[in-house]
Protein backbone atom coordinates (compact mmCIF):
# COMPACT_ATOMS: atom_id res chain seq x y z
CA UNK A 1 0.00 0.00 0.00
CA UNK A 2 2.36 2.17 -0.06
CA UNK A 3 2.45 5.62 -2.93
CA UNK A 4 3.76 5.70 -5.88
CA UNK A 5 6.78 8.51 -6.93
CA UNK A 6 3.87 10.66 -8.27
CA UNK A 7 0.46 11.19 -8.10
CA UNK A 8 -1.81 14.22 -9.61
CA UNK A 9 -3.05 16.67 -7.50
CA UNK A 10 -6.57 15.81 -7.80
CA UNK A 11 -5.88 11.47 -6.83
CA UNK A 12 -3.97 12.73 -4.24
CA UNK A 13 -7.00 15.17 -2.83
CA UNK A 14 -9.29 11.87 -3.86
CA UNK A 15 -7.60 9.72 -1.58
CA UNK A 16 -7.09 12.03 0.99
CA UNK A 17 -10.53 12.50 1.81
CA UNK A 18 -11.26 8.56 1.20
CA UNK A 19 -8.73 8.63 3.96
CA UNK A 20 -10.58 11.39 5.82
CA UNK A 21 -13.58 9.87 5.42
CA UNK A 22 -12.51 6.40 7.01
CA UNK A 23 -10.66 8.81 10.23
CA UNK A 24 -14.02 10.16 10.25
CA UNK A 25 -16.00 7.15 11.16
CA UNK A 26 -13.50 6.29 13.59
CA UNK A 27 -14.11 9.40 15.70
CA UNK A 28 -17.36 9.68 15.09
CA UNK A 29 -17.93 5.75 16.49
CA UNK A 30 -15.54 6.26 18.95
CA UNK A 31 -16.93 10.13 20.20
CA UNK A 32 -20.79 7.73 20.65
CA UNK A 33 -19.43 5.12 22.60
CA UNK A 34 -17.58 7.47 24.51
CA UNK A 35 -19.75 9.74 25.29
CA UNK A 36 -22.02 7.22 26.73
CA UNK A 37 -19.10 7.23 29.96
CA UNK A 38 -17.57 10.78 30.00
CA UNK A 39 -18.59 14.73 29.24
CA UNK A 40 -18.85 15.10 25.14
CA UNK A 41 -15.54 16.96 25.22
CA UNK A 42 -13.70 14.82 26.39
CA UNK A 43 -15.24 12.25 24.49
CA UNK A 44 -14.84 14.23 21.27
CA UNK A 45 -11.09 14.62 22.08
CA UNK A 46 -10.31 10.78 22.43
CA UNK A 47 -12.42 10.22 19.15
CA UNK A 48 -10.67 12.98 17.61
CA UNK A 49 -7.07 11.08 18.63
CA UNK A 50 -7.99 7.76 17.37
CA UNK A 51 -9.28 8.94 14.30
CA UNK A 52 -6.38 10.98 13.68
CA UNK A 53 -3.81 8.32 14.44
CA UNK A 54 -6.21 5.78 11.55
CA UNK A 55 -5.62 9.15 9.51
CA UNK A 56 -1.98 9.28 10.00
CA UNK A 57 -1.49 5.71 8.92
CA UNK A 58 -3.23 5.45 5.71
CA UNK A 59 -2.64 8.92 4.50
CA UNK A 60 1.39 8.05 4.96
CA UNK A 61 0.48 4.58 3.21
CA UNK A 62 -1.68 5.53 0.80
CA UNK A 63 -3.09 8.52 0.08
CA UNK A 64 -0.10 11.55 -0.47
CA UNK A 65 3.03 10.27 -2.98
CA UNK A 66 5.55 12.85 -1.71
CA UNK A 67 6.72 12.92 2.21
CA UNK A 68 9.23 15.51 2.64
CA UNK A 69 10.15 13.66 5.66
CA UNK A 70 9.78 9.98 4.62
CA UNK A 71 13.33 9.42 5.99
CA UNK A 72 12.88 11.32 9.51
CA UNK A 73 9.86 9.55 10.64
CA UNK A 74 9.78 10.70 14.04
CA UNK A 75 10.20 14.35 12.71
CA UNK A 76 6.96 13.52 10.27
CA UNK A 77 4.44 11.97 13.24
CA UNK A 78 5.55 14.81 15.42
CA UNK A 79 4.95 17.60 12.83
CA UNK A 80 1.86 15.60 11.67
CA UNK A 81 0.57 15.47 15.85
CA UNK A 82 1.13 19.20 15.72
CA UNK A 83 -0.88 20.03 12.85
CA UNK A 84 -3.52 17.59 14.51
CA UNK A 85 -3.60 19.46 17.81
CA UNK A 86 -4.66 22.22 16.02
CA UNK A 87 -6.86 20.71 14.33
CA UNK A 88 -8.51 18.90 17.63
CA UNK A 89 -8.75 22.71 19.20
CA UNK A 90 -10.58 23.78 16.16
CA UNK A 91 -12.47 20.36 16.34
CA UNK A 92 -13.55 20.95 19.98
CA UNK A 93 -13.94 24.82 19.83
CA UNK A 94 -16.88 24.37 16.93
CA UNK A 95 -18.28 21.37 19.00
CA UNK A 96 -18.39 23.18 21.98
CA UNK A 97 -19.84 26.61 20.59
CA UNK A 98 -22.62 24.11 18.25
CA UNK A 99 -23.63 22.45 21.71
CA UNK A 100 -23.60 24.77 24.24
CA UNK A 101 -24.43 28.03 22.46
CA UNK A 102 -26.56 27.13 19.42
CA UNK A 103 -28.11 24.49 21.31
CA UNK A 104 -27.66 21.55 18.33
CA UNK A 105 -27.42 17.91 18.60
CA UNK A 106 -23.81 16.99 19.27
CA UNK A 107 -23.41 14.99 15.78
CA UNK A 108 -24.57 18.37 13.67
CA UNK A 109 -21.87 20.01 15.80
CA UNK A 110 -19.56 16.97 14.80
CA UNK A 111 -20.67 17.46 11.20
CA UNK A 112 -19.51 21.06 11.28
CA UNK A 113 -16.51 20.51 13.18
CA UNK A 114 -15.53 17.66 10.83
CA UNK A 115 -15.59 20.37 7.69
CA UNK A 116 -13.78 22.38 9.41
CA UNK A 117 -10.92 20.52 10.35
CA UNK A 118 -10.79 18.35 7.25
CA UNK A 119 -10.31 22.02 5.47
CA UNK A 120 -7.59 23.01 7.57
CA UNK A 121 -5.83 19.26 8.02
CA UNK A 122 -5.14 19.58 4.40
CA UNK A 123 -3.88 22.65 3.65
CA UNK A 124 -2.11 22.30 6.67
CA UNK A 125 -0.22 19.00 6.14
CA UNK A 126 0.05 19.04 2.39
CA UNK A 127 2.00 22.27 2.96
CA UNK A 128 3.98 21.17 5.99
CA UNK A 129 4.32 17.24 4.91
CA UNK A 130 3.19 16.28 1.64
CA UNK A 131 4.99 17.95 -0.72
CA UNK A 132 8.31 18.55 -2.07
Amino acid sequence: MQASAYRPPVAEFGRYFAVSLIALATDVGVLMVAAWFVHYLWAATLGFVVGAAVSYYLATRWAFAQRRFARRPRTEFIAYVLIGAIGLGLNNLVIFLMVDFLGVALLIGKAAAAVATFVFNYAARKFALFRT
